[in-house]
């Protein structure tokens, strides 16, 4: 069942949220969840589970996602889902989040039912036909979140700075599944400019992006951030949100920087305060069938071509939290073929 087109509350919601009216757009909502439009229904459970410029009410939240399911919308189930596992507010539950994307899959949605398969351990059940509904649960028991914070095997490129590469940090099927997810969504990655304190277009800069926020995270996001984790020795609180990176042939980022730079951040010590330093980087290479788009470090003489599904990481900062000017990198461009990689960063305090 295709639902209809989002109704009038759900169009005077979004003009109150652009004109800062917040509790306006929530009453709006709250409207036309009565008048049964799954489009605002959605959209109220979750802004009531993440608690996102409304109150935080997650199992009222979670009971009008699973509505919006129901009535046409099994995307928001997928929804619950990455917020469940990302824990906002709440306690993250991995476990309850993979039984609503199962609940997503068995409704429809068809890029649920491919994360489940790419999530499953079992490669014969990952790959065993669905003749019904509930075969998806089937292969949703196949997904067993805590091995993803298990350790992984770690290859110590450089000691100062710490530079490691990560073989096979994620399976291949995950790493397409990441890609797809990407058009439709991929924006000119951008730099901040701090003397008009705005981001702007660099030329030093020509890749695009898709960042995944807690209104679009998927579990797999926050599975690969739980290994991330156990990789780096960092808390899963700290990530900040996902970005999956695209470089056309001939497309690049020039040396730059990762660390919160004291020479560009204005109220350097206020936002160290808020938000800590941006301590490391996390790269996962999706793909591999292009030439070039190596990540370099000229300083250090190190130049890395991850395989599809390897990790690498670099610790951007000295152990007092400052900035290493060591790690200076870049990507370079590809000669041949399209590059995709997820960029994660990771702060030296809790994001959520």
């Amino acid at each position: 069942m295709q639902p209809e087109s989002p109704s009038d509350h759900f169009r005077q919601a979004v003009a109150f949220d652009a004109s800062g009216r917040h509790d306006d757009a929530i009453n709006e909502l709250a409207l036309g969840t009565q008048a049964r439009d799954p489009h605002c229904t959605r959209l109220l459970g979750l802004r009531l589970l993440t608690g996102d410029r409304s109150p935080l009410l997650p199992q009222e939240g979670l009971r009008f996602l699973g509505e919006a399911a129901e009535s046409g919308l099994p995307e928001a189930a997928a929804r619950a889902a990455g917020v469940l596992a990302l824990g906002v507010h709440i306690p993250p539950d991995h476990g309850l989040a993979v039984m609503w994307l199962a609940r997503s899959a068995e409704l429809g949605w068809e890029p649920a039912q491919r994360q489940l398969r790419a999530l499953c351990d079992d490669a014969a059940l990952a790959a065993s036909p669905v003749g019904r509904p509930a075969d998806w649960q089937r292969i949703a028991a196949g997904i067993q979140p805590e091995n993803w914070k298990e350790a992984v095997p770690l290859e110590v490129l450089s000691e100062g700075p710490r530079i490691v590469r990560v073989p096979g940090l994620l399976p291949p099927a995950l790493c397409g599944f990441f890609i797809s997810l990407a058009p439709g969504r991929l924006e000119r990655a951008l730099v901040y400019d701090p003397v008009n304190r705005r981001e702007i277009v660099a030329a030093h800069r020509s890749n695009t992006l898709a960042t995944f926020n807690v209104d679009t995270i998927e579990l797999g996001h926050v599975l690969l951030q739980a290994r991330m984790a156990a990789a780096c020795g960092v808390g899963e609180r700290q990530m900040e949100a996902p970005s999956v990176l695209h470089y056309a042939p001939g497309e690049e980022i020039r040396d730059h920087y990762d660390f919160v730079d004291p020479k560009s951040t204005p109220d350097y010590a206020g936002e160290i305060a808020r938000n800590g330093q941006r301590v490391v980087t996390f790269l996962a290479y999706l793909n591999d069938d292009y030439d070039g788009g190596t990540t370099d470090f000229p300083d250090l003489g190190i130049r890395n071509r991850g395989r599809t599904g390897d990790g690498l990481f670099f610790v951007n900062a000295l152990p007092d939290m400052s900035p290493d000017l060591r790690t200076m990198h870049a990507g370079t461009p590809t000669s041949r073929g399209e590059k995709w990689i997820i960029t994660q960063f990771v702060r030296s305090r809790k994001t959520r």
